[in-house]
């Protein structure tokens, strides 16, 4: 079958490692992609928020499925657009993706349906924002409601921190994405990510994972897309994850039925765990950067036939095979990231190194300029490995972000600290 990835960053380099490895897949396109994956896969320049040229493209190619990768098409409508057009997509509706596009919606979900999450108010002015900040006290969270790339969260340890955060949003710091803000409840405890796929009806968990959102070593300094993911996640016991399917997820997808617009894709549910017992953070509607580096490398080819599954609504009988494995990817990022940083420097000694099922280098921010690799983006690369232990998957992967010659780049030293 011909396939079409959208996306252009890490997260979708993974998704074409897997799918590519699968007898099934014959041609694989990805739009626009990076240099990266062109060994993978042939790129298409293509406005991608497009759902008409995204249709054409897919009937000049004869494009059998659609994998969308980020979550700015579908929150466009692109999905609703392919299943129009009677072409298979994988990735959910334009309103079912408001559990990513809209904090205050996924909230309001969450109150119909039991779902425990932290407490919560909705504010689309400043002022009563900063007063229910005074009347709450420190810590607390403030959100941008709708999308903004990552950016939109301030874990606040003071009150002068959350107002801050309230006036950058209504300052216009996230565009609209900052016109409503929601403001949470801190939760204690660790933090982790679980995926499930679901297709309207059935759910299918196909997996753990964690990631390091801040800066630094010893996750200090401010927070990122991601620095570094492993999979699985050990805090994420099988206990809790039955407990989560039956407390959270599966009352969502319930309700989202209820209300007419039921949910086919990836649903990312970030959690909070103390005590033994989870609550949700936040869902994302599309695999999380860089947790679908980590997933991928333990799937591998069956990520396709389980997308597949999703996609075409047979997710009851269907299942996922994993192996006792683990993986674990850091990501590389430019000197100065998550802030100014600088773009166009060269990175070498990546055509040296290993790439095979234990070993991998996924490309995010990187182009082709005079014949050299250059990064062009914040997160530039993601070196992951595979292996039977976290310790060998740990190795494996700083043994790859070693081997790489960019002065102009920098990597946490720590990832997976938690559970090593």
């Amino acid at each position: 079958m011909n396939i079409l990835i959208l996306g252009s960053g890490g997260r979708e380099h993974a998704l074409a490692w897997a799918i590519r490895q699968n007898p099934k897949c014959d041609r694989l396109f990805v739009a626009p992609g990076n240099v990266g994956m062109e060994s993978l896969a042939r790129l298409a320049e293509l406005d991608i928020l497009s759902g008409s040229a995204v249709i054409g493209f897919c009937e000049e190619n004869a494009i059998d499925l659609v994998v969308v990768g980020p979550e700015a098409p579908l929150a466009a409508g692109v999905a609703d657009d392919l299943r129009a057009a009677g072409i298979l997509v994988f990735g959910p509706s334009k309103a079912a993706a408001m559990l990513e596009a809209s904090k205050s919606f996924t909230k309001e979900v969450c109150d119909a349906c039991g779902a425990p999450t932290a407490a919560w108010a909705r504010f689309d002015t400043a002022e009563p924002a900063r007063t229910y900040i005074r009347e709450k006290g420190a810590p607390i969270v403030i959100k941008a409601d709708g999308l903004a790339a990552g950016k939109g969260v301030t874990v606040a340890m003071s009150e002068a921190e959350a107002i801050a955060a309230i006036d950058d949003a209504f300052g216009g710091a996230f565009g609209a994405a900052g016109a409503e803000v929601v403001i949470e409840e801190f939760m204690a405890g660790e933090e982790a990510s679980f995926f499930i796929l679901c297709d309207g009806t059935d759910c299918l968990p196909i997996g753990t994972a964690q990631d390091h959102k801040r800066v630094g070593d010893g996750d200090t300094g401010p927070n990122t897309g991601g620095m570094g993911a492993y999979s699985p996640a050990p805090v994420l016991s099988q206990a809790i994850q039955d407990e989560v399917m039956a407390q959270i997820v599966r009352p969502t997808v319930a309700e989202m039925a209820r209300r007419g617009t039921p949910f086919q894709g990836i649903l990312y549910a970030g959690l909070m765990i103390e005590n033994g017992h989870a609550r949700l953070v936040e869902y994302n509607v599309r695999f999380g950067d860089p947790e679908c580096q980590v997933l991928m490398m333990r799937l591998g080819a069956q990520a396709l036939d389980l997308i597949l599954a999703c996609a075409e609504g047979r997710l009851a009988e269907t299942a996922v095979t994993w192996a006792d494995d683990h993986a674990l990817t850091v990501v590389l990022a430019a000197n100065g990231y998550p802030g100014t940083y600088e773009k166009g420097t060269e990175i070498r000694g990546l055509d040296q190194l290993a790439e095979d099922s234990s070993h991998m280098v996924f490309h995010a921010g990187t182009a082709v300029k005079d014949g050299q690799i250059i990064a062009t983006g914040g997160r530039v690369l993601a070196a992951t490995g595979r292996g039977a232990s976290l310790a060998e998957a740990h190795e494996r992967a700083y043994r790859l972000a070693d081997a790489i010659d960019w002065p102009g780049g920098f990597y946490r030293r720590d990832i997976g600290w938690r559970a090593l």
